[in-house]
């Protein structure tokens, strides 16, 4: 797949992009030149593939877990999916003090699509970008969270239910009211006012996708570099790194919910 370690970085970094090229039409870019040309019609195939594969897979496992729970002590799946609904639910009482029946199901559906999509890093390095390099494919790219483009997408949801909420619940003249006159209520000050609230509501999504990506990314970044270690100093590194993993990428997808339903709350407050 490449000759050079930085040729190795780069293919493995790399997403498997079809888009408009201005010069060839719609065509799988096979370098990043070709990528860069088609600016904003490049569609990150691998990106979305696997988001959706992995949001199928929370849907069946918890619509089997629904469908085969019996009444007593749950076993197997019931238990899992249980467990995991205790423990949203645990998380949505004590940080959300709205009234909102989406908040819980939300935070359910977030933790757990984000939780396995991060959880493909366990996958070793080489396994599918090598399957996709045999069946002639230039890049292919197996962790959606490792791409901006997928944790951008995730928050920039959640950012419009912000807005929404902020909106329903406040009306339109509480909400502009509330970024006009905070955290200094003078109307002189209401440029100053404006200028700061919507830089922090700016920074929400900001917050959120950035802080995903990035210890999504940097961990792919570090078993890569793992992987062009001779073999017998794979071992020595890779198990410790990937049982450090066991930790990060659960961590990563309770901060995603937990800021999630934080936002929201904010946004169910009225001061009016």
């Amino acid at each position: 797949m490449a000759d050079t370690p930085a040729e190795y970085i780069q293919h493995h970094l790399q997403n498997l992009v079809y888009g408009a090229h201005p010069d060839k039409g719609w065509i799988i870019a096979q370098t990043p030149e070709e990528v860069k040309a088609m600016g904003f019609w490049a569609v990150h195939v691998d990106t979305l593939g696997w988001s959706l594969f992995m949001g199928l897979i929370f849907i069946t496992l918890f619509r089997m877990a629904a469908k085969r729970a019996v009444t007593g002590v749950p076993t197997g799946l019931q238990n899992m999916a249980e467990m995991c609904i205790e423990f949203v639910q645990g998380i949505v009482k004590d940080t959300f003090h709205g009234k909102n029946p989406l908040v819980a199901p939300l935070a359910l559906t977030i933790f757990v699509w984000v939780f396995l999509m991060n959880s493909l890093k366990w996958i070793p390095v080489d396994y599918i970008p090598g399957l996709a390099h045999a069946m002639g494919l230039p890049y292919f790219k197996i962790v959606p969270t490792a791409d901006p483009n997928g944790t951008f997408g995730i928050s920039l949801g959640v950012f419009l239910l912000i807005i929404f909420y902020s909106i329903k619940v406040k009306g339109i003249g509480g909400f502009t009211k509330e970024l006009s006159f905070t955290p200094f209520n003078h109307w002189a000050l209401i440029p100053f006012n404006l200028f700061l609230e919507i830089i922090g509501l700016l920074t929400k999504p900001l917050s959120l996708a950035l802080r995903l990506f990035g210890n999504m990314y940097a961990g792919e970044v570090v078993f890569i570099l793992i992987a062009l270690l001779p073999f017998y100093v794979q071992w020595g590194l890779n198990v410790p790194w990937a049982i450090f993993h066991i930790l990060v990428i659960p961590l990563q997808a309770f901060i995603f919910m937990v800021l999630t339903v934080v936002y929201l709350s904010a946004a169910h407050e009225d001061h009016h």
